[in-house]
């Protein structure tokens, strides 16, 4: 091997070497976490539905925003497809415009945690352990609701996003908030 070829092949190691550390804001491995972080008012009532960690549990219409909630199963295929956009825009905007996930349909609350960790979701996500939701959320995931201060759902997105600056344009234009 020519020094030139040697030089070449370290250069592109060290290069690839640094690409891959530049990946860590947005995390491999997700964990399930605690729901206290969610903002709502005490007495909501309605829909409640317990936190995935199994800790808390919270009415829907006790939640306040600004929230993006994102409605997912693990079963479901075009959930996995969109969260990458969720995990890379929760990575700019957690500080700002706090996640809620719900788990629907699980054949098992395993099942959810276990998608969770595997695709490297870091925010809170309440459970529907039996399918109370549909009533209120709709048939059909991924689903995605901005709710504004006040509790009001202010958007409800349906279908798979399509893109990180989708989400961007929708929380701005929902909830007046920009994210870089």
């Amino acid at each position: 091997m020519t020094t030139m070829r040697r030089l070449v092949l370290v250069l592109t190691v060290f290069a690839l070497a640094g690409c891959s550390s530049q990946s860590t804001a947005v995390p491999q491995l997700g964990e399930v976490v605690s729901c206290d972080s969610i903002s709502h008012v005490a007495g909501g009532t309605g829909l409640s539905m317990p936190c995935l960690d199994g800790k808390s549990t919270i009415a829907f219409t006790s939640l306040r925003g600004p929230l993006i909630v994102n409605v997912w199963g693990s079963w479901c295929a075009s959930c996995k497809d969109e969260l990458p956009i969720l995990r890379s825009f929760y990575s700019k905007s957690k500080s700002t415009v706090p996640f809620l996930g719900v788990d629907v349909e699980e054949a098992k609350p395993s099942d959810g945690k276990d998608f969770v960790v595997s695709q490297g979701m870091t925010w809170p996500s309440l459970l529907d352990p039996d399918g109370r939701s549909r009533g209120f959320f709709g048939m059909g995931v991924p689903v995605t609701w901005f709710i504004d201060a006040q509790g009001v759902v202010v958007h409800k997105e349906i279908g798979t996003l399509a893109s990180e600056q989708q989400l961007r344009d929708l929380t701005t234009k929902y909830l007046g908030i920009t994210v870089g």
